[in-house]
Formats: structure tokens, C-alpha cells, sequence
């Protein structure tokens, strides 16, 4: 069991003096074996995470470290997979992608037009009864990306479980430009530092709790 999410201590920043529940003591021949598996493009990529970690730290935002990390693996070809909602964003992304050198192929989550029926969804169940829905459609846009030999998957603003979907479907490695929040202008984290504010938003409604 590892309850790093608690800890206080953090030693592992450290190398040393780990607390007697610290999965580094713990589950020591896990994290060992772990350990092993870095090779061949896992282990490239994380040695060129580490470098861009320390090139850009506090200095370069995420576009940014997305754009350097793609260049130094070599990552010629984006996929970027957005939200109908964020397709202004997606919009600007894509031409400083391309303004840096980068070929880029996009799929919306509409992608299809498949209506939310097809998927077992009433119609009372929409956020619009009444009038045609599309489903968002995350496998689509992996396949969409992937058929386009993307080297690189972005993800921009996909809803919670379509992004499941998404990074579970594509063959193409997969980052996050921005989560989707609709309440808190995509800044999930605001929820967290505000608490005392969103504490009613964050609780989860009786029948919900039920079948957790």
C-alpha cells in the first residue's frame, strides 16, 4: 500500500532517512524492478523529460515545454485532440506548433457526428433533449491522429473519461496541454486551493457515494 498523498516527510527528494511506511522500504523490489524497465525509447524519454525539466523549470509554460520535448525526441508530427469548446484554443496552439515547425494534425472530440444515441444515451439524458447530440468520440480521434502518423498526442481540453478513452486507444505517446473545467476556467486545481469556497462542489451526492 503506498499512501504517498499523506506523507509529510518526502525523503525520497532526499535519498535517505525514508519514514518506516515509505513505499521506498516498503516496496523496495517493486520500485527496484521498476527501475529496470528503462530502456531503449522509455528510457530516452525520460532522460529528455529530465532535460527539459531542468532547462525550463519556472521559466518556459507548457506549450512550451510540450514544443521542446516533442523537438528533442525528434517528434516532428503533433496530433492535437481538443473539445469543441476549446477550439479558439486549439485554433492558436496549432498555428504556433506550426510557426515552430511542427507538422500538426487535429481531431475535434465531435469527430463523426455519431448521435449520443448510438452509444445508449435517452434522450432525456442530454444536455439538449429534443435536438440532435453528438457523442464526443475519443477512439475517433486516436484513430484519426494515429492513420495521420502523428509522433506525439495532445490532449486539449477532452472531458474526464473521454481522455480515459483517448490515451487508452492511441498508439502515439500522449501529453496534456489542459484539462477541461468548465467552472473554473480550466484551472482544475482551483477547486483545491479555494476549498473553503467549492467544498459544496466537491462533495459527492448521496446516490453517487452509494455506488463508489
Amino acid at each position: 500500500m503506498s499512501t504517498c498523498a499523506s506523507c509529510r516527510a518526502y525523503r525520497c527528494r532526499d535519498g535517505d532517512n525514508y519514514p518506516n511506511y515509505c513505499p521506498s522500504l516498503q516496496e523496495a523490489e517493486l520500485l527496484k524492478s521498476a527501475a529496470g524497465r528503462y530502456s531503449g525509447e522509455d528510457l530516452r524519454t525520460a532522460r529528455v523529460a529530465a532535460l527539459v525539466e531542468a532547462a525550463g523549470y519556472g521559466h518556459w509554460p507548457r506549450a512550451r515545454e510540450i514544443m521542446e520535448f516533442a523537438a528533442r525526441m525528434g517528434y516532428n508530427k503533433i496530433g492535437l485532440a481538443f473539445c469543441l469548446g476549446l477550439r479558439e484554443e486549439a485554433r492558436i496552439f496549432s498555428e504556433v506548433l506550426q510557426h515552430n515547425g511542427f507538422t500538426v494534425n487535429s481531431a475535434i472530440c465531435k469527430a463523426g457526428a455519431v448521435a449520443k444515441e448510438e452509444i445508449g444515451v435517452r434522450p432525456e439524458e442530454k444536455l439538449c433533449p429534443g435536438s440532435f447530440e453528438p457523442m464526443c468520440n475519443p477512439v475517433a480521434q486516436a484513430n484519426l491522429l494515429d492513420a495521420a502518423g502523428s509522433r506525439l498526442n495532445v490532449i486539449l481540453g477532452l472531458c474526464v473519461g473521454h481522455d480515459t478513452l483517448f490515451i487508452k486507444h492511441s498508439r502515439a505517446p500522449v501529453t496534456v496541454l489542459a484539462a477541461k473545467d468548465r467552472v473554473l476556467a480550466h484551472n482544475p486545481l482551483g477547486a483545491l486551493y479555494a476549498g473553503h469556497y467549492f467544498r459544496g462542489k466537491l462533495d459527492l451526492a448521496p446516490e453517487q457515494e452509494k455506488s463508489r
